[in-house]
């Protein structure tokens, strides 16, 4: 049965791996069409997160070449998350399966034969998850699979070792634009959808060219936005915390007092230090958990737009 399957493609300060990406993904494609997989009307979408280099105006020359690459330009730089979601919103008024993946040719792009495959058998939601980490530092493979452990320990379900390389299908699509959340994390998002769902396994690679858009600092501002946008344990930990703080409270308020009857009203210097700090250090940590959930509530509040389409190439030179 054929199908019709858009590609999304996050971009941000693309132009050096663009060209390289959009070659690849191209023999892709017509490869797919010609074994009769995908219909014709498939397509290849770059979404533009506010570039600040000619990642825009790639985009638009491809798709004067070329009608199977589309082009989204959204009004400014909304992140990662929101450019990702605003091109899965747009393609799946086109398409009947839309895969995700980064710009940077780090996901094995012939693992889309597969996750095609598993869709025309049944399944909405075909995940790409790692097999190895082995092109990673120490350091960010242990960080990467302590994250994914958190995050299922916290009750926030995701699919070990995936990120956004995955496909959806129409049906899941739609589900998934229920979800009217600001603060978005798909990872975990997506498998509440809850339809049929199967897993592809691929070696990752190093990125072909550029850099990396995910420093540390953003790496652990995206964690910290995952385990706070899926569950609340966090505060209900700070709940035990502060239960535990006051039974020992009350166990050194009978110390003290056996201590005075008894004669030994020496205090200790040290431990009344210890204990100030140890008290304000985790007063302040718990105020600033309450505070990001109360910001997160802030920003739900407002209902802003995750995203706004400037311009959307697509078939003909027609702009929607």
């Amino acid at each position: 049965m054929d199908q019709i399957l858009y590609v999304v493609i996050p971009c941000y300060n693309e132009e050096e791996v663009l060209p390289e990406t959009a070659k690849r993904m191209k023999e892709k494609m017509n490869a797919l069409i010609e074994c009769k997989k995908i219909l014709p009307q498939s397509r290849i979408v770059f979404v533009n997160d506010g570039s600040k280099d000619k990642t825009w105006e790639m985009i638009s020359a491809l798709h004067q070449e070329d009608k199977l690459y589309s082009g989204i330009n959204l009004s400014r730089n909304r992140g990662h998350q929101n450019a990702l979601l605003s091109g899965l919103m747009t393609a799946k008024d086109y398409a009947d399966m839309v895969i995700s993946m980064d710009a940077d040719l780090q996901d094995d792009i012939n693992a889309i034969d597969a996750m095609v495959d598993k869709y025309l058998a049944g399944c909405d939601i075909v995940y790409g998850v790692r097999s190895k980490r082995t092109t990673d530092t120490f350091f960010k493979r242990f960080t990467a699979e302590a994250f994914y452990r958190l995050m299922n320990s916290l009750g926030a379900n995701t699919v070990f070792n995936h990120a956004d390389y995955r496909l959806m299908s129409k049906r899941a699509l739609e589900g998934l634009a229920e979800f009217k959340e600001v603060n978005l994390f798909l990872r975990g998002i997506v498998p509440m959808i809850g339809y049929p769902s199967d897993i592809v396994t691929y070696e990752r690679s190093e990125r072909f060219a550029g850099e990396s858009k995910y420093p540390l600092k953003k790496m652990l501002a995206f964690a910290m936005e995952g385990i706070t946008s899926l569950s609340t344990k966090p505060i209900r930990l700070i709940t035990g915390l502060g239960f535990t703080v006051f039974m020992v409270s009350i166990i050194m308020l009978i110390y003290a007092l056996v201590s005075f009857f008894s004669g030994h009203t020496v205090a200790g210097w040290s431990s009344v230090m210890i204990s100030i700090w140890a008290i304000g250090g985790l007063l302040l940590l718990s105020i600033g958990v309450i505070g990001e959930y109360i910001g997160k509530i802030y920003l739900e509040s407002k209902a802003r737009p995750r995203f706004i389409i400037k311009e959307f190439l697509n078939n003909d030179d027609k702009e929607q």
